[in-house]
C-alpha cells in the first residue's frame, strides 16, 4: 500500500510501498477514506512522543470502511463504515472497567504506538471497545475530523468543564481543538471569547460562534478576557499547549474558575510554574482533558445529526497525500486557519 512514512524525528518524509496490514485477533483493517491532519501528528514527527518506533507511519483521525477483522472480533463486519478515538483503550484494566478509556493503562493510538492512518489501510486494535459506527448523515471527510480534535474540544467542554448556558468560556489558540470548543460551547448557549494570533483565524472562530476576539499580539490578554467577562472566565480552555497560554488561561479565570488544559504541553515548558497560591486562594479548578471515550460518541453525534454541530465547517480544504508530505513538518508554522483533511491516496 501507499504510505506517508519518516525514517528519522524531523527527517524526510516520503511515500512510499510498504506491506499491507494485518489485524491482531482484537483488531481488524480498515480502508482509510479521509484522515485529518493534526498537530499532534507534528509533535510525533519532532520526536516528542516516546512511543513511536522508526520508521514510522503517522495519522490518527481517520474515517474508513472495515475489510478485515480479526478472529476474536464480534460487534463489526467487513464493510461497516466506522471511526475511532485517537486513544482506544484496552478494555480490561481498572480505567477502561471505569469507563474511562481515553486514559487506558494499556492504550492503542494508530500513528503513535503503531502505524497510523496516512495510507491506504491502517489496522486498529481494541476494536469491538473502540470503533465507533458512522451515521449516513455523516461523510468521511467531516468524520476525518473528530477523532482528535472535535472529540477533545466536546469532552474538555461537555464532561470536564461542565460549560452551561450564560457562562463565560474563554478559548486560548484557534486550531482544531480551539475551533472545535468554540462550537460546542456557543452551541450550548455560552459566551465565548476566543484568542489568537491570527486575525483571519479569529475571523473564523467569528463564524463559528465566538462572541468577542482578542488578537494577542497587540492586547493584554488577561486584562482583556477580564474586561469582556466583567471578572472573568468560568471556564478557561488552553486549546494550543504553551508556557504563555497556559498561565494566561489560569490567570484569566474569575473566582471558583476552571481552567481546561488540552493543548500537549512538551519540552521546556511540559512541567510549569503555576500561581498555586491564586490557585488556592480563588479555588480555582486545574484539569486535565485527553480525548473522548467510543462509548460517549452517540451524545456528540446526535447533535452532529440535529445540525447543532457542524464540524465540516471547520474544514478548510481537502488534501493529497503528496500535498500531506510537505503539510505535515509546516504543522507548527499555524499557516491555516482550519482542518486539512486527507482524501486522496
Amino acid at each position: 500500500m501507499r504510505a506517508v512514512v519518516y525514517e528519522k524525528f524531523q527527517g524526510p518524509i516520503t511515500i512510499q510501498n510498504i506491506p499491507d496490514p494485518t489485524p491482531k485477533s482484537d483488531g481488524v483493517v480498515v480502508k482509510v477514506n479521509a484522515t485529518g491532519l493534526c498537530r499532534s501528528d507534528w509533535h510525533g514527527w519532532m520526536g516528542h512522543d516516546q512511543d513511536i518506533v522508526l520508521p514510522h507511519v503517522p495519522g490518527h483521525e481517520l474515517a474508513g470502511t472495515i475489510v478485515e477483522v480479526g478472529n476474536g472480533i464480534k460487534n463489526f463486519n467487513i464493510g461497516d463504515r466506522v471511526t475511532i478515538p485517537f486513544v482506544s483503550g484496552c478494555g480490561s484494566c481498572g480505567e477502561c472497567k471505569s469507563g474511562n478509556q481515553q486514559v487506558c493503562d494499556y492504550q492503542s493510538q494508530p500513528g503513535f504506538t503503531h502505524h497510523g492512518s496516512f495510507a491506504e489501510y491502517v489496522a486498529l486494535d481494541y476494536a469491538d471497545t473502540n470503533l465507533v459506527a458512522l451515521p449516513e448523515e455523516i461523510d468521511d471527510e467531516t468524520a476525518a475530523t473528530l477523532g482528535c480534535r472535535f472529540i477533545t474540544a466536546f469532552r474538555s467542554i461537555v464532561a470536564q468543564g461542565k460549560v452551561s448556558e450564560g457562562q463565560h468560556v474563554a478559548i486560548h489558540g484557534c486550531g482544531g481543538v480551539g475551533l472545535s470548543a468554540i462550537m460546542i460551547a456557543n452551541a450550548l448557549g455560552a459566551q465565548v471569547t476566543a484568542i489568537d494570533i491570527n486575525n483571519k483565524t479569529l475571523e473564523l472562530a467569528k463564524q463559528l460562534g465566538a462572541n468577542a476576539t482578542i488578537n494577542a499580539k497587540n492586547n493584554n490578554v488577561v486584562e482583556a478576557i477580564k474586561d469582556i467577562t466583567k471578572g472573568g472566565a468560568h471556564v478557561s480552555i488552553d486549546a494550543l499547549g504553551s508556557e504563555i497560554t497556559c498561565l494566561n488561561s489560569i490567570a484569566s479565570l474569575k473566582k471558583r474558575g476552571k481552567h481546561i488544559q488540552v493543548g500537549l504541553m512538551t519540552e521546556s515548558h511540559k512541567h510549569l510554574n503555576i500561581p498555586m497560591d491564586r490557585i488556592l486562594a480563588d479555588e480555582l479548578e486545574i484539569i486535565g482533558s485527553h480525548g473522548m471515550q467510543a462509548h460517549k460518541y452517540p451524545e456528540m453525534l446526535k447533535m452532529i445529526v440535529d445540525g447543532k454541530l457542524h464540524p465540516e465547517k471547520l474544514i478548510e480544504k481537502t488534501i493529497t497525500l503528496e500535498e500531506a508530505i510537505v503539510a505535515l513538518p509546516n504543522m507548527n508554522k499555524f499557516q491555516n486557519k482550519g482542518v486539512l483533511v486527507i482524501n486522496s491516496f
